[in-house]
């Protein structure tokens, strides 16, 4: 029992934990497709768009026949029972005493003429059907960018600690060189102090750094649908080229492929459905009605009998509403108010998509831009490292120029994978914006 414990305990305490995982290595593309196949909230937007289709359903079966079985029982209390005395002394019971009453009825009912109420509502709750499918559209469209972002917040926080750290080793070594010049006599105190408070920014940064990767990676790992995972990216640093279309063919295109616009079209046409069916509420409807009854008694059997007894109706019925106290009235001002309010919200979605799109070229053009001037940083540095190297090489430089010039090398290549990473986002709110 006590190896049995042991052993248990060894397993238990040699089980890697769960950030010891290998971390899940992926593309911005595989982070969106992971994100879209868990997503909580598309499943939602899904479930509501099922619902829209069920209503819709609901208000094409109002216009079918509706056919339904009834039952019942009832008890009631003795009655004396009333007969007539018939010639040769024989007494025909015509109101038997029965307390004991059953009842079954095949119902039918079939709405005919509505004044055009029961198609009104079903063109609206189909319209209404097709405008939640484009609601989820547009949370996808939504997520996609959501994930888009996380992605490249965490390449970036991954390059600025990868950037710290390695300046932190530098400082460091640094450090240790200026310590031993001190202890040689070459330099004085306050070299080391200078450099020590150097290093201790260093470690505030890498501090901070870590904490911005951790935060990013645990944002990106809630939005794929794996909380607490390790995440690698593996994302190209390839500037997005830059496509040569005008304003107007950009804002076209929008207007065709936007799902919010769709929607809202949508809409319209289901606010004008709802106004046509309360404009009917005015108009006669015409219903058929019919039905089976086998009851015992049957009421509609004269003389009343205590069997089972089968019996049939047949009609048809007109109501037409002559005063409903402007309840009518009331359903078509609420319906067209509806109308004008969706049609505002549609001039004001266009007024805002110009702008819109407008802001994300301008976005593009300067992450492009930035890029250039970053790239040209990145091969300055380059060649300023290289200057100074061979000078302290040749003993004309301290090695603290040197430091500065491989800080201000990581930085400028961090700079341009900042860069990269805003044109990569610039480029995704563009297609946002397009709807795509």
């Amino acid at each position: 029992m006590k190896r049995m414990c042991v052993l248990i305990l060894a397993v238990v305490c040699g089980a890697p934990p769960t950030s010891a995982q290998a971390p899940l290595e992926m593309t911005v593309a595989d982070a969106i497709r992971r994100g879209l196949e868990t997503s909580h909230r598309l499943a939602e937007a899904a479930a509501r768009a099922d619902m829209s289709a069920a209503a819709a359903d609901q208000r094409r079966a109002g216009a079918l026949p509706q056919i339904s079985a009834q039952a019942g029982y009832s008890r009631t209390n003795h009655v004396e029972a009333f007969g007539v005395l018939l010639p040769g002394n024989q007494l025909r019971v015509i109101y038997p005493d029965v307390p004991d009453n059953y009842r079954t009825r095949l119902d039918l009912q079939w709405p005919i003429y509505t004044g055009g109420r029961l198609d009104a509502l079903e063109r609206a709750a189909r319209a209404e059907a097709a405008a939640s499918t484009d609601d989820l559209a547009a949370a996808r469209s939504d997520l996609r960018l959501e994930i888009t972002r996380a992605y490249w917040a965490l390449v970036t926080a991954g390059e600025s600690q990868r950037v710290v750290d390695e300046s932190l080793t530098r400082v460091g070594a640094h450090l240790q060189d200026v310590r031993n010049q001190l202890t040689a006599g070459l330099v004085p105190p306050n070299d080391v102090l200078s450099v020590e408070a150097q290093e201790s920014r260093q470690r505030m940064l890498t501090i901070q750094a870590r904490t911005m990767r951790e935060n990013a990676e645990a944002e990106l790992a809630r939005l794929i649908g794996e909380p607490g995972a390790a995440i690698e990216p593996s994302a190209a640093l390839d500037p997005p080229v830059l496509r040569p279309v005008s304003l107007e063919a950009l804002l076209d295109e929008a207007r065709r492929q936007r799902p919010e616009r769709a929607a809202l079209l949508k809409r319209i046409g289901a606010a004008e459905g709802r106004a046509v069916a309360a404009a009917a509420g005015l108009k006669p409807t015409i219903a058929i009605a019919g039905g089976v009854d086998y009851a015992r008694p049957n009421p509609r059997i004269f003389p009343r009998t205590e069997a089972w007894r089968e019996s049939w109706d047949a009609g048809i019925n007109a109501v037409w509403p002559l005063f409903d106290g402007g309840r009518t009235r009331a359903e078509a001002a609420e319906a067209s108010a509806a109308t004008r309010g969706t049609r505002e919200r549609l001039a004001e979605f266009d007024s805002v998509l110009t702008v819109e799109i407008r802001q994300r070229i301008n976005e593009l053009v300067a992450s492009r831009a930035a890029i250039e001037a970053a790239t040209d940083a990145v091969r300055s540095a380059t060649e300023a490292r290289r200057v100074i190297g061979e000078r302290f090489a040749a003993g004309v430089a301290v090695s603290v120029d040197v430091l500065d010039a491989q800080v201000a090398l990581l930085q400028a290549g961090l700079d341009r994978t900042q860069a990269i990473a805003t044109a990569r986002l610039a480029e995704a709110r563009l297609d946002r914006a397009l709807g795509k």
